[in-house]
């Protein structure tokens, strides 16, 4: 086979290896993928508990593709006082990832403060007298800070 022909043939074979690996099917993410992640990023306490649930499981969703990293608290402290503020903080940052990779973020963010702030009250909920007032005061803070500086 002449050097002319065996460039064309090797052509086609590369054109038609592209076109059948277009073609393959991508492994598709569930098309109720906004629906679970908007229900986990509500500012009540059961899409918290859906979402701590669904983190302690990832694996069972793993075709959905989603962003669990997290740095918790950022460059505050994750547990401030002594209030354990860091889980609260995992659930902002999925929420922030998701919904940034989602092309959405804009349109979600002031909810996903707000979950946050509703996040921490509920810590803060376990205390009583002043330690339950400084950790609502840290729970404004942290809340302010994300609402102005998040992003």
């Amino acid at each position: 086979m002449s050097r002319r022909p065996a460039a064309a043939l090797t052509a086609l074979l590369l054109a038609l290896a592209a076109l059948l690996g277009a073609a393959a099917p991508a492994s598709a993410v569930p098309a109720d993928k906004p629906r679970i992640l908007a229900s986990w990023t509500q500012t009540s306490a059961a899409g918290y508990r859906s979402w701590a649930a669904a983190r302690d499981h990832r694996s069972k969703w793993s075709a959905y593709h989603f962003d669990w990293n997290t740095d918790y608290c950022s460059k505050s402290p994750d547990k401030p006082l002594g209030f354990p503020f860091r889980i609260s903080c995992a659930r902002h940052d999925f929420g922030y990832r998701n919904y940034k990779k989602a092309g959405t973020f804009a349109a979600n963010k002031a909810r996903l403060d707000s979950a946050l702030y509703a996040d921490l009250k509920r810590v803060c909920a376990r205390y009583s007298g002043h330690r339950k007032t400084s950790c609502n005061a840290l729970a404004w803070t942290y809340y302010q800070a994300v609402k102005k500086y998040g992003h």
